[in-house]
């Protein structure tokens, strides 16, 4: 009797099975696009808002078509509105903080999992602890060791906030894929005679570009959509980003909402589409990390 009549025969599915699949598999197709619809619906709301003046965001319902598309609500924002050097200063603040946390939180978590030192332990545990500190509750002493320092109403004080602040989590979701990384390619880096900087920038480094992906995007879009440090730190309209700069529309006895509108949809375009084109990455590095070995 040859092994292949012992194997018991493969299950087929009855008709019933495969009707009752294809009607699962379809009620739940249109359950996630029932989602989705209603995710979406508060982008659309944002663009009708933007193409309306006050009395058709007041008057008309908030899902209908504005009367007259007001594209000049777009072009008096970016020029008449400064939105254009809030633009540019989100974005420069926004790139700058992200490499500097990324590129320190590299180096602390090669250090605390690649490195054996005494108080490595400790290190990491103070970070983790960081985590749980409230950002309101930092407001006063950082603008008073800001303000002593000279750096209020500077971008410098935004960039060590954004660091200090996303440095924890950005150590958190690293720590998983440097403990899963093969010690036997730093061993063969270091018979080779790789310092210790030439091993970790040339070897390890490049190991771990899609965590480095996933913390860059992380860390982008909460600089991107940071407000109270902004409003506390900055006040020259020189150095403030969007988020701050659509209170420029909001005035004592009246209020540009169609402004208000195009300035948000402006604000939202950017890291939308970033987060469209690289939401995969952010799956992978999570995925990357999360399993040890």
């Amino acid at each position: 009797m040859t092994s292949e009549a012992l194997l018991p025969p493969a299950r087929q599915m009855s008709p019933k099975s495969k009707t009752g699949k294809k009607i699962g598999n379809g009620v739940l197709y249109i359950v996630l696009t029932a989602v989705a619809a209603l995710q979406l619906l508060p982008l659309v709301w944002l663009f009708f808002f933007s193409l309306k003046n006050n009395q058709e965001v007041f008057n008309l319902p908030p899902l209908s078509l504005p009367t007259h598309f007001r594209w000049e609500n777009y072009e008096k924002v970016w020029s008449a509105g400064n939105i254009s050097v809030y633009f540019l200063n989100s974005v420069w603040i926004t790139i700058a903080a992200s490499a500097l946390t990324i590129m320190l939180g590299s180096l602390a978590t090669f250090a605390m999992t690649r490195m054996r030192w005494k108080g490595s332990s400790l290190v990491l545990g103070l970070f983790m602890v960081a985590m749980m500190i409230p950002v309101h509750s930092t407001l006063i002493p950082l603008f008073s060791m800001f303000n002593k320092a000279g750096l209020t109403n500077n971008p410098l004080s935004l960039i060590l906030s954004y660091v200090a602040f996303n440095m924890p989590i950005t150590i958190m979701i690293m720590l998983g894929f440097y403990y899963a990384l093969p010690r036997e390619v730093e061993e063969a880096g270091v018979m080779d005679g790789c310092s210790v900087n030439r091993l970790f920038f040339r070897i390890v480094l490049p190991m771990t570009s899609s965590v480095i992906a996933t913390t860059g995007i992380i860390n982008m879009i909460y600089n991107w959509n940071e407000f109270i440090f902004v409003n506390t730190f900055i006040s020259s309209d020189s150095y403030k980003t969007l988020t701050v700069g659509v209170q420029n529309f909001i005035g004592q006895y009246t209020t540009d909402w169609g402004s208000i509108g195009a300035t948000l949809m402006i604000s939202i375009l950017p890291i939308l589409v970033m987060f469209l084109f690289l939401s995969d990455r952010i799956v992978e590095g999570i995925a990357a990390g999360s399993v040890k070995g």
